[in-house]
C-alpha cells in the first residue's frame, strides 16, 4: 500500500510575481524580457573601449601622457557600473492588489459612484489628492487593481505599475523609475563624457600618425615615418561609432539635465502635464534648480516593496511505499489476512520455532495404499492427544 505524504517546498516570491520580467540569481537581478538591445549596448561600449585601449591608448601614453588611459579606464568603469546598476535593479514596481484588497476597493468604488444603469458608461475611477495646495488626480489601474500613487504609471512592456515612472528604456533593458533614475542619469552622463573623450583622442591619434607619416615627429613604438598603416580601419570604425553615438547620447543627457532641473519626468513632459493647455504649475518643483537636482539625484533611495526574495510555502504531495494504518476494530480483507498469515508462517519457519505445515494432498495425489475406493467413507483423523499403541 502507498501512503500520500504532504511535504512543503520553499518557493521565493519572485517566482510568483505577475508581470513580464526576468529574474536571475535567485531574484537579486530584475530585468525586462526584451534584452536584445541591452546586449547591443554592451557590445558597442565594450567593443569601442577595447579597440581604444588596445591601439590608441598605447600610442598616446608614449607620445603624450600616461594619464590618458588611466582617465579613460575610470570613465569606462563608472559607465559600466551605472549601466549594470540601472539594468539589474527594481525601478520601483508597485505590487498588485491581493484578491481581498481588490474586492474592498471595488466595494468602495461602487459605494462612491452608486449603481450605474445598464447601457451607460461608468464614471472614471479617479481620486483627488492634494500636494502643495494643488489637486492631483490618482488614476485607477485596471490591471493592478489599485489607485496609482502620484507620478506613477503602468508600463505596457513590463506590465507593471512603476513609481515615478520616467520611461521604458530598451537600451538598458529595464524601466526607469524612482529607484534607478539617478543611476540612469549618471550612466548617460558618464557615457557622454567617455564618448567625447574617445572621439577627441581618436582625432588626436589620427593627427599624430599623419605627422609621423610626414616625418615631422618620431613615430614611437617602433613605427617608422611614412608607415602605410598610419590610418587603420579600426581607428576609422571607432571614429564613426563615436561620431554617431555622440549626437544621441549627448542630446539625451542634455534633455534629462533639463528635466532634473525642473523636477519632471519624461512621461510628464510628453503628456504635457505641467505645460501646454493645462497651465498647471508643477507641484513637485521647489522653484530652485539646486534643490530639484539634490532631490532627484541625492535624495534618499526608497527600499523595494516587492520583497522578491521573500519565502512562500507551497505544499506538495508525494507517494511513498509503506504499511497503510488501520483504524482500531477494523478487520483486514480475507486476501490480506491470508497473505499476512503466509508471511508470518514463513518468518516462524525461518526462526525454527514452528515446523513448516504439511500441505494437504487430494485423493489423486495420495499413495496407492492410502487412496479410497469410490463410495468408501473417509477415515476420521486421529484424535489429538490419544496415545499410539
Amino acid at each position: 500500500m502507498s501512503v500520500m505524504v504532504a511535504r512543503k517546498k520553499v518557493v521565493r516570491k519572485w517566482e510568483k510575481l505577475p508581470g513580464r520580467n526576468t529574474f536571475c540569481c535567485d531574484g537579486r537581478i530584475m530585468m525586462a524580457r526584451q534584452k536584445g538591445i541591452f546586449y547591443l549596448t554592451l557590445f558597442l561600449i565594450l567593443g569601442t573601449c577595447a579597440l581604444f585601449f588596445a591601439f590608441e591608448c598605447r600610442y598616446l601614453a608614449v607620445q603624450l601622457s600616461p594619464a590618458i588611459p588611466v582617465f579613460a579606464a575610470v570613465l569606462f568603469l563608472f559607465a559600466m557600473a551605472t549601466l549594470l546598476r540601472t539594468s539589474f535593479s527594481d525601478p520601483g514596481v508597485i505590487p498588485r492588489a491581493l484578491p481581498d484588497e481588490a474586492a474592498f476597493i471595488e466595494m468602495e468604488i461602487e459605494a462612491t459612484n452608486g449603481t450605474v444603469p445598464q447601457g451607460q458608461r461608468p464614471p472614471p475611477r479617479i481620486k483627488n489628492f492634494q500636494i502643495n495646495n494643488q489637486i492631483v488626480k490618482l488614476k485607477y489601474c485596471y490591471t493592478c487593481k489599485i489607485f496609482r500613487p502620484p507620478r506613477a504609471s503602468h508600463c505596457s512592456i513590463c506590465d507593471n505599475c512603476v513609481e515615478r515612472f520616467d520611461h521604458h528604456c530598451p537600451w538598458v533593458g529595464n524601466c526607469v523609475g524612482k529607484r534607478n533614475y539617478r543611476y540612469f542619469y549618471l550612466f548617460i552622463l558618464s557615457l557622454s563624457l567617455l564618448t567625447i573623450y574617445i572621439f577627441t583622442f581618436n582625432i588626436v591619434y589620427v593627427a599624430l600618425k599623419k605627422l609621423v607619416c610626414l616625418g615631422l615627429v618620431t613615430g614611437g613604438l617602433g613605427l617608422l615615418p611614412g608607415c602605410p598603416l598610419s590610418l587603420t580601419v579600426l581607428t576609422v570604425l571607432e571614429v564613426l561609432i563615436c561620431f554617431f553615438t555622440l549626437w544621441s547620447v549627448v542630446g539625451l543627457t542634455g534633455f534629462h539635465t533639463f528635466l532634473v532641473a525642473l523636477n519632471q519626468t519624461t512621461n510628464e513632459d510628453i503628456k504635457g502635464s505641467w505645460t501646454g493647455k493645462n497651465r498647471v504649475q508643477n507641484p513637485y518643483s521647489h522653484g530652485n534648480i539646486v534643490k530639484n537636482c539634490c532631490e532627484v539625484l541625492c535624495g534618499p533611495l526608497p527600499p523595494s516593496v516587492l520583497d522578491r526574495r521573500g519565502i512562500l510555502h507551497q505544499e506538495e504531495s508525494t507517494a511513498q511505499e509503506g504499511p497503510c494504518p488501520r483504524a482500531p476494530g477494523t478487520q483486514e480483507p480475507p486476501a490480506t489476512q491470508g497473505t499476512r498469515q503466509a508471511e508470518e508462517s514463513s518468518m516462524k519457519q525461518q526462526d525454527g520455532s514452528i515446523p513448516p505445515p504439511t500441505p494437504s494432498l487430494s485423493d489423486t495425489e495420495m499413495p496407492e495404499e492410502k487412496q479410497r475406493t469410490p463410495g468408501e467413507p473417509p477415515v476420521p483423523p486421529p484424535v489429538a492427544g490419544r496415545a499410539e499403541h
